[in-house]
């Protein structure tokens, strides 16, 4: 309620809890599609980041962003930030070497014809990603929604669910999609 009385709409936060904001243990990847990118590579990017993730034996969990992509997020036992943010450039950068066609790892805005920017940066300390469930400040005010895998398909949206329908989809569905998130146990790599 202090956030809505002080007039705040979007939300962001860092990847750690105030109990411990020296280590990062929730990893962001957002994969930002630029103008001229389809929906459906934007899904194939995703599906792309979460099995790397896996052969690395990383649960991920995802969300729309509320903006023109997805979010990919990986909890984790926590790590330096330095640790963290190097540990996604690396998933970034491998993207870009083994896809240069479809990915970049630069923010660079006129780079990212055809392209999609595969952003670590969220994982440095001080950098923030839109919450979930934070609405945006975009038209139709879109809402930042946790989805299962199974709904990452090209009839989702990354804008879907905004502040007048979100609440019908929290009604029907059967199960919370990040309900496991916060019992997920895992280390990064060679932490």
């Amino acid at each position: 309620m202090a956030l809505v009385q002080a007039g705040v709409l979007e939300v962001h936060v860092w990847g750690t809890t105030l109990d411990h904001v020296d280590l990062c243990d929730r990893l962001v990847f957002d994969l930002d599609p630029g103008p001229d990118v389809t929906w459906a590579a934007v899904v194939e990017g995703a599906k792309e980041v979460r099995d790397r993730l896996a052969d690395l034996k990383l649960e991920s969990f995802i969300k729309t962003s509320g903006g023109k992509g997805l979010h990919i997020v990986v909890p984790h036992d926590g790590a330096d930030w330095d640790t963290s943010k190097t540990f996604s450039k690396q998933i970034a950068l491998a993207m870009t070497a083994d896809s240069p066609q479809k990915y970049l790892a630069k923010m660079t805005k006129s780079a990212r014809q055809g392209k999609i920017f595969v952003d670590y940066l969220r994982n440095g300390r001080g950098a923030t990603a839109v919450a979930a469930y934070s609405p945006r400040a975009r038209p139709g005010a879109p809402v930042s929604t946790p989805v299962a895998w199974s709904e990452v398909t090209a009839k989702l949206s990354p804008a879907r669910w905004t502040v007048l329908n979100l609440q019908d989809r929290l009604k029907r569905l059967k199960a919370d999609p990040w309900a496991e998130i916060g019992k997920v146990k895992q280390k990064l790599p060679g932490v």
